[in-house]
């Protein structure tokens, strides 16, 4: 009996000792990542798979595929009209833009979109309806399998965040949760429809966060992981097979990939102003909102009749250009109409991304590039196929404005890690090259036309607006220089702040002391020793009339949390004290109030 006491007793103890180590709310965070990413890449890899029965239902599989396959809804339609199916093609884009328009107008609340995803995360709680989620990923499938030309990626991006919406709400997560769960399921999302699990967690990072936290980095790591991992074994979707290809004359070639970059970025930049300028065009149109993609497919239609490559996803047309099989005058053609359907068909109001189109036309344009240098210096450069995929990168850099999204996307698709050097060096150089010449990229254009500037997660405008006056504590809790060490413990515990500024006998700012210099600076039994020898005397300050963004950018450069508020007359008189939360706080409340006035105005 004794014995069983012990071994009971021991149980417990591991017991405790395991649900303190393990059971936090970063654990419990981490185990609800996994979970997002499994669904996720369930849900991509039944996407992939109605995607390509779609592709049959409108008889557009055989168009992409070596072994045409029959398509239901042409047979029963030439069973009424014999003569119609060589000319059914034209018509098949608009019957999908009519049911998207449908089920968009009639049924589907909002629509999202990877700039709506980042529009809601950064403004609106990170509050999405699963519903109209996943009921766009259901017309992304119409559209794309129905020839509308664009990509899978922004359904991955809305699959994944619709399931991290549903799991949030059902665990009644807060706003900050929830918007780790969304960006759990988007990177899940990518890395699952590309086999691309790097490239998921820098796009979340990148595009919809616009910056790094350890809190959030951790489980959408692990979500795309998982979400990779489903959706590679259990369904099959792999990267692109490809020639090999390398560097032949490496310093010839790099001054012909930086010229490629710079070409790419102007490139991008004219494809984001011609997007929306379509988009304009459609929004002046004086039609029915439900006919509008049906109109946009009809003009796919009629572009695809002639050259049906670029219909749907064209992964075996971007194959083929990365193999060489294209001349120049295909390629130049190629790049032209895609470009033209892509922005028919997005702009219309159909569903799909604008990843996949970016590598379509990167890769064309590569193409071209690389054809051309080697008719101009034949048999020192690599074959065209290599510029193609060093296109595709950097068009995509370009558009997106995220070159390592590109950089880790082409490398985990193609697996060719030797033109790595061309890629990063091609992908960085349109970056800049298409900031320089337009500030907003594919994703944020179309935000800034609805009055929001965002800029790595935060709406600047709102920022530049707010002072550091709006945001700071007035009345501060300070400690003497004179104090001592074991005053401050005191002080810290009953508080629950982990910095105070110091002051000198006179009531002048001499310092900040923090826990972080508590745990370099003091060791055990040192707890006489005064706060004034250990506090940081070499200050970051702030100033009652700098803006909340400036503030920020400088806490930080820093790697701190406060900065104390002072006067610019006088450094020493302590006015107030601003924190990273009281500025997120200030933030938020200005977001909330800047959301609701443009609905009433609206």
């Amino acid at each position: 009996m004794e014995a069983f006491s012990k071994s009971n007793t021991r149980l417990k103890s591991i017991t405790n000792y395991l649900t303190a180590r393990f059971d936090t709310e970063a654990a419990r965070v981490n185990s609800v990542a996994a979970i997002i990413g499994v669904l996720t890449g369930l849900l991509i890899g039944v996407y992939d798979r109605a995607l390509r029965y779609s592709s049959i239902f409108f008889g557009m599989q055989s168009r992409t595929e070596q072994e045409p396959i029959v398509s239901p809804l042409l047979s029963f339609l030439s069973s009424f009209l014999p003569g119609l199916s060589s000319y059914a093609l034209i018509f098949m884009p608009a019957l999908g833009g009519l049911l998207v328009g449908i089920i968009a107008h009639f049924i589907q609340k909002q629509q999202y979109g990877v700039a709506g995803l980042i529009e809601h995360i950064t403004l609106h709680g990170a509050k999405i309806r699963p519903l109209s989620a996943f009921l766009e990923v259901f017309t992304s499938i119409i559209t794309i399998g129905s020839g509308g030309s664009l990509g899978k990626e922004a359904p991955g991006v809305l699959a994944g965040a619709g399931v991290g919406a549903s799991v949030g709400k059902g665990l009644k997560s807060s706003e900050k949760q929830l918007r780790i769960l969304l960006g759990c399921g988007a990177s899940g999302g990518i890395a699952a429809a590309f086999n691309a699990p790097l490239a998921g967690v820098v796009f979340v990072v990148e595009v919809i966060y616009g910056e790094l936290e350890t809190k959030t980095f951790i489980p959408i790591v692990i979500s795309s992981v998982f979400a990779t991992l489903i959706s590679s074994t259990l369904f099959g979707i792999k990267p692109f097979q490809l020639a090999y290809h390398e560097l032949v004359s490496p310093y010839q070639e790099l001054f012909l990939y930086l010229i490629l970059g710079l070409l790419a970025g102007v490139l991008s930049t004219f494809l984001i102003r011609f997007l929306y300028f379509t988009k304009s065009i459609f929004g002046n149109i004086q039609l029915h909102p439900a006919l509008k993609p049906a109109l946009g497919g009809l003009g796919v239609g009629i572009i695809g009749f002639f050259c049906p490559e670029i219909f749907g996803l064209g992964y075996p047309v971007i194959t083929a250009a990365l193999q060489a099989q294209f001349a120049l005058k295909f390629l130049l053609l190629l790049l032209l109409l895609k470009i033209l359907a892509f922005s028919l068909s997005l702009a219309s109001g159909g569903s799909g991304g604008t990843i996949v189109p970016s590598l379509f036309i990167g890769a064309m344009f590569g193409g071209a590039f690389g054809t051309v240098a080697n008719l101009l210096f034949p048999e020192t450069l690599a074959g065209s196929g290599a510029y193609a995929l060093v296109g595709m990168g950097a068009v995509f850099a370009g558009t997106a404005r995220a070159p390592l999204t590109a950089i880790l996307i082409l490398f985990e698709i193609t697996r060719e890690y030797n033109l790595i050097l061309p890629l990063m060096f091609a992908c960085v150089l349109s970056n800049v090259m298409s900031s320089a010449l337009y500030p907003e990229s594919i994703f944020t254009e179309g935000l800034r036309r609805k009055g929001y500037k965002i800029r790595k997660g935060r709406e600047i405008d709102v920022m530049t607006s707010m002072f550091v006056r709006d945001a700071m504590v007035r009345h501060v809790q300070t400690v003497s220089e004179e104090k001592n060490v074991g005053t401050l413990i005191t002080l810290m515990q009953a508080s629950r702040h982990a910095g105070f500024p110091v002051l000198d006998s006179k009531g002048r700012l001499v310092g900040i002391v923090t826990l972080s210099d508590l745990r370099s600076k003091v060791k055990y039994g040192e707890l006489n020793k005064k706060i004034g020898d250990i506090a940081s005397r070499n200050l970051e300050v702030a100033y009652p009339d700098e803006s909340l963004d400036v503030v920020l950018k400088r806490l930080a450069v820093r790697e701190i949390g406060r900065l104390p508020v002072v006067s610019r007359t006088d450094k020493e008189k302590l006015l107030g004290l601003v924190t990273r939360s009281d500025i997120v706080n200030s933030y938020n409340k200005s977001v909330v109030n800047k959301v609701r006035d443009k609905k009433e105005g609206n």
